[in-house]
């Protein structure tokens, strides 16, 4: 949707944004407090551009002929179109546009890693349009200007939905099926909606007055939140499924990858997400749900896993005063720089550093942990070889690491079986999720539904944000026969 703006004096405009202004324009991006500064708290420590600064970088959109950064979101934004929009100073209409493909910009604008920015036509020379930090400077400015209202549904259809997991396919389904004129209620099992938004992404990252907002939003849309309730544990499946016309499962991928090793019993080795969660809620003053406190203050912590929820679990456990910090990744170390000629537009495997990084972690490559090896129960060393690139030790390479804190963040393998999804009876996948196509995303159960991690398995909040958003149409089309909701 085009917006005939004002032309700046000196602009010269065809259709799209400044045409030579990635010529005249360089990339720059949004900074970081000093690490000295931010680990002495978890507030977010990004520093935005400011209006004219954004503006200035939405000017560097070629308006491509073919535009990969829309196939390069999941969520297809339109990017090009509201980075117009920013340029011509309609951050209103921009907010629309962003809006109509994105239910929450705000949070994809902070954590997701921009894909859309691998595939930008301008990335093939390292300098690609700042599209993340134009999609958060959107969102946050329509919050301070009152344009991100509830949108209530003119007509209520009479039917119930029942979403089960209020992460952010749980959210983003829920609020789509409510703007359709359903009611709808969303189970959640912790204390506080969100999900892994609110309970896995530290604070650092992603403050949770920002999902708070917006769950006021949903609740003034007709949303209907009852958090404390584990469908499966303390309530029957069976009858969700019978009081409700449809039933969607969104919870997440909680079953992690374990390291089944000698000393795996000892005290002080832990799964991320039995660390991440008790930070997340003293951070929010929630009661604790586990009694026995995990912290790194004071103590040499490693962490196994080189991906997001391991670089999440090296900036809180510096901000806890951890004595030192060490990341294990098996994989090879990946180059510093990409081969565009044969990666590009699709995402590429390189060599990633991250602000917890920055804040003084180390970090080896190509190591496995053969087994942990401790004093009156608990661990106090890795034992360690280095592997090849088919991942068989290296003779001689052996070493040990010193640890007081093991972090496993290896990854999640599917959703929790028992409980709700054996009540339910769903088929699962080979890799045991659940079973559902991206066309109606039914499972084998009539009435049920499944869209996020719970049906795709672990993966990126906008992935899951487009999940809510088609299993919500899938939903709408499957009560009502047809749908205006948008794929």
């Amino acid at each position: 949707m085009r917006q005939s703006g004002r032309r700046r004096s000196g602009d010269e405009r065809t259709s799209m944004g400044k045409v030579t202004g990635f010529l005249e324009i360089d990339r720059r991006d949004r900074k970081y407090l000093p690490a000295s500064d931010r680990v002495r708290n978890y507030r977010e420590f990004t520093i935005p551009l400011g209006e004219e600064g954004t503006r200035d970088q939405a000017a560097r959109c070629m308006n491509c002929g073919i535009p990969y950064c829309h196939t390069g979101c999941p969520v297809n934004n339109q990017i090009p179109d509201w980075n117009d929009l920013v340029y011509l100073g309609n951050w209103e209409e921009a907010s629309r546009n962003l809006h109509s493909t994105n239910n929450f910009p705000e949070f994809t604008g902070r954590i997701c890693p921009a894909p859309c920015e691998e595939s930008c036509t301008l990335n093939l020379e390292d300098a690609p349009v700042t599209i993340k930090t134009i999609e958060c400077a959107i969102a946050d400015k329509a919050w301070e200007n009152g344009w991100a209202r509830p949108e209530i549904a003119p007509e209520k259809t009479g039917r119930r939905v029942a979403v089960v997991g209020s992460g952010p396919a749980g959210l983003a389904a829920a609020q789509q099926l409510a703007r359709a004129g359903h009611a709808v209620d969303v189970f959640e099992k912790n204390s506080k909606p969100g999900g892994l938004l609110r309970y896995g992404i530290p604070d650092f990252k992603m403050e949770k007055q920002l999902i708070d907002r917006r769950i006021a939003q949903m609740q003034a849309e007709g949303v209907s939140f009852r958090c404390g309730v584990h469908v499966g544990v303390d309530h029957d499946p069976a009858e969700l499924v019978a009081a409700y016309d449809a039933v969607l499962l969104s919870g997440g991928a909680e079953h992690p990858r374990d390291l089944a090793i000698p000393g795996r019993e000892l005290a002080g080795i832990h799964f991320a997400m039995q660390f991440l969660p008790q930070q997340n809620r003293r951070v929010s003053q929630e009661p604790p749900q586990d009694n026995r406190p995990i912290l790194a203050g004071g103590k040499h912590v490693v962490v196994i896993g080189g991906g997001d929820t391991g670089s999440d679990c090296i900036g809180t456990s510096i901000r806890q005063g951890a004595l030192s910090v060490t990341q294990l990744e098996i994989m090879p170390r990946p180059p510093e720089k990409e081969d565009k000629l044969t990666t590009w537009p699709n995402w590429p495997l390189k060599l990633r550093t991250s602000s917890s990084h920055q804040e003084g972690a180390e970090r080896d490559f190509s190591v496995v942990t053969q087994h942990f090896s401790g004093d009156d129960g608990t661990v106090r060393k890795l034992h360690c070889v280095r592997v090849d690139a088919k991942m068989n030790p290296i003779p001689g390479s052996e070493f040990a690491l010193k640890a007081d804190l093991v972090l496993l963040a290896m990854g999640f393998l599917h959703p929790v079986h028992e409980g709700m999804l054996e009540a339910v009876g769903v088929k699962l996948d080979q890799r045991g999720n659940i079973a559902a196509n991206v066309s109606d995303y039914r499972t084998s159960v009539d009435k049920v539904f499944s869209a996020g991690d719970m049906r795709r398995g672990q993966s990126l909040v906008v992935w899951a944000i487009r999940e809510g958003r088609q299993a919500a149409r899938a939903i709408d089309e499957a009560l009502m026969g047809t749908t205006l909701l948008p794929r």
